[in-house]
């Protein structure tokens, strides 16, 4: 059986994350994570320009509760002027060290960057092509928003762009997320729940992750040879509901894998890429760290 250090002491952890983006600057939005798991609570919030910088400009962390180390909160400080990029988690790991509560606050600034793919400034007229609900305007309008969305998913593929047109597809997305009010708050609003649970003879996962597009709830199951039993999900809302729908069946190639060291690099194949779904790939790989997290 697989002992996850966080599961030491005890047959169940949670992790709580809640995200919002509020447009606080002309050219810049604040984006505020909290995340709460049983030993500590904290917050980060961090000023940063849209795609296709995603430069921070300002970030600071804020203890809520439980053992963080100084050293983490001036670390998380200094990442102004970093880009929330490739290689962001490695700035992040290097700037708030070690200590007590680093992981959660690299966790929290992760979160941030995934935030900031979800809102844009496009100049308000333009914004207002979304608000007829029209999915073939939106997706124009993503794939122009935000630099790194083409290929980034099935959806953002050539395959996923072939198939508007062809069938009923619906989209939950607005104008204000293209181009906010003048001082917007919640623009964006993200509730994570990651959970791992010893449950009769097996370790349970489950990760959830509700916001203004998405509806995710992914439960996965490992025997106590360590191999994926079960491996199911609900998406009661997609981007492009049609369209995001056609990846998601790709998590039933998680079905007998083993959770061993190379599992993190072999669901990329499984569930990322241009034929795969970024959001199940990144909610599964959070979960496979936890599994891996040090206490």
């Amino acid at each position: 059986m697989i002992e996850p250090a966080l599961l030491r002491g005890r047959d169940r952890y949670e992790r709580v994350t809640t995200g919002r983006v509020d447009n606080t600057h002309d050219d810049a939005f604040t984006h505020t994570v909290r995340l709460e798991d049983p030993d500590r609570a904290l917050e980060v919030a961090i000023v940063a320009t849209p795609s296709p910088d995603y430069a921070i400009r300002a970030a600071r962390c804020r203890v809520e509760r439980g053992e963080v180390a100084a050293s983490v909160a001036d670390g998380v400080a200094r990442l102004a002027g970093v880009a929330m990029v490739g290689g962001l988690t490695r700035r992040v790991m290097e700037a708030a060290g070690g200590g007590a509560g680093a992981a959660l606050a690299v966790d929290a600034v992760v979160e941030a960057a995934r935030l900031a793919r979800q809102v844009a400034k496009f100049p308000r007229e333009r914004a207002e092509r979304a608000a007829g609900g029209d999915p073939w305007e939106c997706w124009q309008l993503d794939t122009t928003g935000w630099v790194d969305l083409p290929d980034s998913c099935f959806t953002y593929s050539d395959a996923g762009r072939a198939l508007f047109g062809t069938r009923t597809i619906a989209t939950p997305m607005q104008p204000d997320l293209y181009s906010p009010r003048p001082g917007q708050r919640g623009v964006f609003e993200r509730r994570k729940v990651a959970r791992l649970e010893r449950r009769d003879g097996r370790l349970a996962l489950f990760h959830s992750m509700h916001d203004n597009c998405h509806g995710f709830e992914i439960t996965y199951e490992i025997d106590a040879a360590g191999r994926i039993v079960k491996a199911e999900h609900l998406t009661p809302r997609l981007p492009y509901m049609g369209i995001c729908s056609e990846p998601q069946r790709k998590i039933g190639a998680l079905l007998g894998e083993m959770v061993d060291d190379g599992l993190r690099r072999r669901i990329q194949l499984h569930l990322g890429g241009p034929t795969g779904c970024a959001q199940l790939y990144d909610l599964t790989a959070d979960l496979l760290k936890l599994l891996a997290a040090r206490a």
